[in-house]
């Protein structure tokens, strides 16, 4: 792809996962030479193996556990699920993003457009030889340099590991290597409750093949989220047959021919032996910038190996950082926003201040949860005075006619006269679109009279978000008086604690 592509480049990208691709696509639209190289798949961990491929798996899983309902006015009958088969469904998914994405490539390439700007990509290992050189190692053991203005690092994360424990992604497996199982696994133990944790066991659970064991160091999951948070996922877990273990830690795998024994330490002392046929490892991530020759550019990664950037997305110099290299929430939308921001600032296009303020989040669980802005656990570390209101999903007509009542709006607004909404997290169908209309309006520090102004369209889920708003100013249609255990609002002061707190109008 690289016949004719110039001499030297205006951009430099490492890593050819969302983050870079979106970065090199903004220097494109400036009318910048780009040159991207990438060491393994198109797309990184946001295709292969983290957010695509994860999602198409939930989604699979979700849609089997609906077919397999009874409760509903049909039956399937003879529902079987076949692991190779759904692989098969998910590396296709996988696939078509990545043609997408080399097609794109290719159309912008040096040698067949005609327009400002191109991309150059290359397969290969990048580092550094100095901050405007890069080298190239090739798989056939070639090696090239190409010279830049401005180097973009964007190579992304891989799952952390556990010390002491080899992955050998057949039967002991992170997420990298969920794609290796050949069938399912009897018995799954995931080491690790936190998002993935949580969302590979709402996966295996729901297909029904698995019986899932969900390890927790702390004595809740999703601990940085409030408690009421927490609850509702691990009891939705736990109906759908994970078993929990809380206040537990990995201290060794015994391999066996057919099957591992785990053993495990608890807080209290005690031990337990596990027998399963596969561990997935879900301790976190750490960036790739190891084998950078970072030391050649002038600069360095902290001492937990993450580039710490400026407000502007810079290590230093003209070099920038985007993504999960960053000590910034691993996110896709994340590091396609700090991307494309840290293109701009390159090239010196006029821009507003980036926020991270107001990122929405969308956990794939049963059922799903999304998260934008505060929780109430950041609003009392930060003595900040809030007022929530929780609005259940069981009111809703679009979700009592989906047969999937199960879910929640709650929302926290400053408790003051002109209330504005800081922080929502919703559960159950549909949240991932339903949180983005919050995160627009908190983006626009609108009070919730003004969001009030528009109407939802009936019936839809959206319209848990109106009522709860108006819950907030004690205007609701439903009342917590006639509905206490669906329909409750508390607040809370710095001075105070908890107490009640009322805001009514005629």
């Amino acid at each position: 792809m690289s016949d004719h592509a110039p001499d030297k480049f205006d951009l430099c990208v490492m890593g050819c996962g969302p983050g870079g691709f979106a970065g090199a696509m903004r220097a494109v639209d400036m009318g910048r030479h780009v040159c991207m190289v990438e060491a393994d798949e198109i797309g990184g961990a946001g295709v292969m193996w983290g957010a695509l491929a994860s999602k198409t798996m939930w989604e699979l899983a979700k849609d089997y556990d609906v077919a397999a309902k009874i409760d509903r006015g049909y039956r399937a009958s003879d529902l079987t699920v076949h692991y190779p088969s759904v692989l098969s469904t998910v590396i296709a998914a996988v696939e078509e993003k990545q043609q997408q994405m080399l097609s794109q490539l290719e159309t912008l390439s040096p040698r067949r457009w005609q327009g400002p700007g191109s991309v150059t990509f290359k397969q290969g290992r990048a580092s550094f030889v100095d901050p405007n050189t890069v080298a190239i190692l090739q798989a056939d053991g070639s090696r090239e340099e190409i010279h830049a203005d401005f180097v973009l690092i964007a190579t992304g994360s891989r799952p952390r590991a556990f010390a002491n424990i080899e992955t050998d992604q057949r039967r002991i497996l992170d997420s990298d290597g969920v794609l290796n199982l050949e069938a399912f696994p009897a018995r799954l133990m995931i080491i690790g409750a936190g998002v993935i944790g949580c969302e590979y066991a709402a996966i295996f659970s729901n297909f029904g093949q698995t019986r899932v064991y969900l390890v927790d160091h702390a004595d809740r999951v999703i601990p940085y989220e409030d408690e009421d948070i927490s609850d509702f996922v691990s009891t939705n877990l736990e109906k759908n047959g994970v078993k929990i273990l809380h206040s537990a830690a990995l201290k060794d795998i015994r391999r066996h021919t057919d099957h591992l024994d785990v053993i495990l330490d608890f807080t209290d002392g005690r031990a337990s032996v596990v027998k399963v046929d596969a561990v997935l490892v879900s301790i976190g991530r750490v960036p790739n910038t190891d084998g950078l020759n970072l030391e050649a550019a002038g600069i360095a990664p902290n001492n937990k190996g993450f580039l710490e950037t400026d407000a502007n997305c810079r290590v230093g110099g003209n070099i920038y950082a985007s993504g999960d290299v960053t000590q910034h929430p691993a996110l896709v939308n994340l590091a396609e926003m700090e991307s494309r921001y840290a293109v701009k600032h390159m090239f010196g296009e006029p821009q507003w201040p980036m926020s991270y303020r107001n990122m929405s989040t969308v956990m794939f669980f049963k059922p799903a949860v999304a998260a934008v802005g505060l929780n109430e656990k950041t609003c009392r570390k930060k003595k900040i005075p809030y007022r929530v209101g929780y609005y259940s999903n069981a009111l809703l007509s679009r979700a009592i006619a989906m047969r999937s009542t199960n879910g929640f709006v709650k929302i926290i607004v400053s408790d003051d006269a002109d209330p504005k909404i800081l922080g929502m997290r919703a559960a159950g169908p549909q949240v991932s679109n339903t949180i983005m209309s919050i995160a627009l309006l908190m983006d626009q520090d609108k009070g919730i009279r003004d969001m009030l102004k528009s109407v939802h369209p009936h019936p839809t889920m959206s319209e848990g978000i109106q009522d709860c708003l108006r819950l907030l100013l004690d205007k609701s249609i439903y009342k917590p008086s006639a509905f206490p255990d669906l329909i409750h609002i508390r607040a809370w002061h710095p001075d105070k604690g908890f107490h009640r707190g009322s805001h009514r109008e005629g």
